[in-house]
């Protein structure tokens, strides 16, 4: 009886430790693959807050209305969210993005309004 429970125990103490080896491997190549390059938090917010703020601002001297749009930046990564009157400002909006310095790239999650909305 002692020998079994002592088996089970070694088996779950086992799986344990090689559930917590997995999880810091993960954890380590997520790290590595954000570009913080040594920032502080606040000062990647603070790139990202400005990269989106510059992409705005290009996407408005660029002609397209960007009342409904919102601009994240996560790293150099730009989401465009929101939506637009015409489709037309849809194509227009991603290539102002990619064209923005600092950008990497570019994902369009924007919709058409409709009438008015």
């Amino acid at each position: 009886m002692n020998a079994i429970r002592t088996l089970k125990l070694l088996g779950a103490a086992f799986v344990v430790v090689a559930s917590v080896n997995a999880w810091a491997q993960g954890s380590e190549s997520a790290a590595a693959s954000a570009p913080t390059h040594g920032a502080s938090k606040s000062e990647v917010r603070k790139a990202n807050r400005a990269l989106s703020k510059k992409v705005a601002q290009a996407l408005s001297k660029g002609g397209v209305d960007t009342t409904g749009i919102n601009v994240l930046a996560k790293g150099g990564a730009i989401t465009l969210a929101g939506g637009v009157n015409d489709p037309a400002q849809i194509d227009k909006a991603t290539s102002i993005a990619q064209g923005v310095a600092g950008v990497t790239s570019v994902k369009n999650a924007l919709t058409v309004r409709e009438g008015g909305q």
